[in-house]
Parts: C-alpha cells; sequence; structure tokens
C-alpha cells in the first residue's frame, strides 16, 4: 500500500508541479519527477525541522496557546 500511496502522491505533485514550471512531460516522467520531488522536499524539511525544533516547537506552543484562550472566551462568552 505505500508504494502506490507514493505513485499516486508522486502522480498529483509532478503533475502540478511540471504544470507551474511549464515543461511538458509524459505520464512515467511527471509521476517519478513527483516521487523524487517528494523525497527531496521532504529530506529538506526534515532537515530545517531538525535545526529549528526547539524553535518550532516554541512557536507552536504559543500558537496552540493562543488557540486555547480563543476557544475558550468563544465558550464562556468573555473578552
Amino acid at each position: 500500500m505505500p508504494v502506490l500511496f507514493l505513485i499516486i502522491i508522486g502522480a498529483a505533485a509532478g503533475f502540478i508541479a511540471t504544470r507551474v514550471m511549464d515543461l511538458k512531460t509524459d505520464l512515467i516522467t511527471t509521476v517519478v519527477i513527483g516521487m523524487f520531488g517528494a523525497l527531496i522536499g521532504g529530506l529538506v524539511l526534515r532537515f530545517l525541522l531538525m535545526l529549528t525544533g526547539a524553535a518550532a516547537g516554541f512557536v507552536g506552543a504559543i500558537l496552540g496557546a493562543m488557540l486555547l484562550i480563543w476557544a475558550w472566551k468563544a465558550v464562556t462568552g468573555r473578552k
């Protein structure tokens, strides 16, 4: 199932990327571009999250707290 999922996501990502970059390719090339693009993008994203892990966690904590405060105000009617 993961291979089928990778092919489907790769096809979609490759299709969008080739259209945005105005590149005319066949179906196989589009899927391959999408799969390798997903691999490269995933590695880059993981690397950036590793470098900024603590800072990203702190920003996430602030955003989570703000969401909780908003929900609390919405439920209680306080301002």
